[in-house]
């Protein structure tokens, strides 16, 4: 055998190091990225407090030194609005006949102010996001709707509403279901805009990863689940399915694929900025399709619903369904109709009736706790998402330091 052919031989017959080394490798990452992820998952408040607390203040510190230096480079810009917010203020103290324009325009942009700002508590992907449709518009326009069908008007006050609605001196000839939508609408559409506003971070999170050319925790899961959907052997959950239709359809339609998944109420609709954010989609395709699926079609349809559930025949005919509940319908019947009594009275308070049942129903003692329920539980998961945050960094900054070390 010549010294050729025995190097061919032992060509053949000698193992792939190089492979099993880079499969070695392979699973070794993703046994490292599965304990980040489990380590990651026990930063919460309720198995690691003290860590999650430290986590947390530090993650703070460097929004506020973010927050810092971001003023500072824009120095001027700061100097002005200051400079126009007291010039603003020195006029509102002259007296004059501005005055009353002035006012009234002050308490509308406070009122939207006051909606936008809800709108963008509930879409902006701090944790779990606070739910103020359910919490405040919601209960806002069921109110207005209730008024309206025992006032036989929406002529009562226009938003900015006092703290009462008082139903007019005059009586109503009646109202119908678009009126009490008209009556609801700069709320409703400032609500809708807020949370249209609170979907820009993943976006701009997305794109500057893409443009930076490094990839977020969140982009990558996302590509992992598209490449699992190739594998015909890939056995997906319901809501891998859903991730991933929502990247397809926004992948493939573009700003009608982005319209109809703001349309509708989508908790996945982060997964929709990521995607743009990815392929670079404008901005103005991504916003002005999601400002008019949320602000103007979804809101439309919710105030829909809203109002036809509250509508005088609707609401009495649910609290007769509740009364026949077994054994304990009579017992839940009360505090509705308690309610709706005491909430009836109030509109005439200005007609003299003076029988306006006093005390806190069973009705409203509950939201009320359930609305502080709901609120500790956004800063809880606020300060979880934070503290987690900071892990992530805190791992990619030791891993940058390896990499320069080797």
């Amino acid at each position: 055998m010549t010294a050729a052919e025995f190097r061919d031989r032992k060509k053949v017959t000698s193992p792939d190091t190089n492979g099993i080394k880079e499969n070695e490798t392979a699973m070794d990452k993703n046994i490292k990225q599965t304990d980040i992820l489990q380590e990651r998952a026990t930063i919460v408040l309720w198995r690691s407090p003290l860590v999650t607390l430290y986590y947390f203040f530090l993650e703070l510190l460097g929004y506020l030194n973010q927050c810092i230096s971001s003023l500072w480079k824009n120095k001027f810009k700061v100097i002005l609005a200051v400079l126009s917010v007291l010039s603003f203020y020195l006029i509102c103290q002259i007296d004059g006949l501005h005055l009353v324009y002035l006012t009234a325009c002050q308490k509308y942009i406070l009122w939207c102010s006051y909606w936008v700002g809800l709108g963008i508590l509930s879409s902006v992907g701090l944790g779990t996001g606070l739910h103020t449709f359910v919490l405040y518009l919601g209960p806002h326009i069921a109110g207005v709707t209730l008024a309206a069908y025992e006032c036989l008007s929406v002529d009562f006050p226009s938003p900015p509403y006092p703290d009462d609605i008082i139903c007019p001196e005059t009586v109503g000839t009646g109202v119908s279901i678009w009126m009490i939508i008209s009556k609801v609408r700069l709320e409703a559409f400032m609500w809708g805009a807020g949370t249209a506003l609170g979907e820009l971070p993943p976006y701009f999170m997305a794109r500057a990863a893409r443009l930076s050319g490094q990839i977020d925790e969140e982009e990558r899961e996302l590509q992992e689940l598209v490449e699992e959907k190739k594998s015909t052997n890939a056995d997906l959950s319901v809501l891998d399915k859903m991730k991933i239709a929502v990247h397809d359809l926004v992948q493939r339609v573009g700003f009608i694929g982005i319209l109809l998944c703001a349309s509708i109420p989508n908790p996945l609709f982060d997964l929709a900025g990521i995607t743009c954010g990815h392929f670079l989609i404008p901005f103005w395709t991504f916003f002005g399709a999601t400002l008019i699926g949320k602000a103007v079609i979804k809101m439309h349809i919710q105030k829909l619903f809203v109002v036809f559930m509250f509508s005088e025949k609707h609401v009495q005919h649910i609290v007769d369904l509740i009364g026949y509940i077994p054994y304990y319908g009579n017992l839940l019947q009360a505090p509705f109709l308690e309610y709706l009594e005491k909430q009836k009275a109030k509109l005439h308070v200005k007609e003299g009736i003076a029988d306006i049942p006093s005390g806190e129903s069973w009705l409203a003692w509950i939201f009320e706790k359930l609305v502080i329920s709901m609120i500790i539980y956004f800063v809880i998961s606020i300060i979880n998402s934070m503290a987690q945050s900071y892990h992530q960094k805190l791992n990619k900054k030791t891993k940058k330091q390896k990499i320069d070390v080797d």
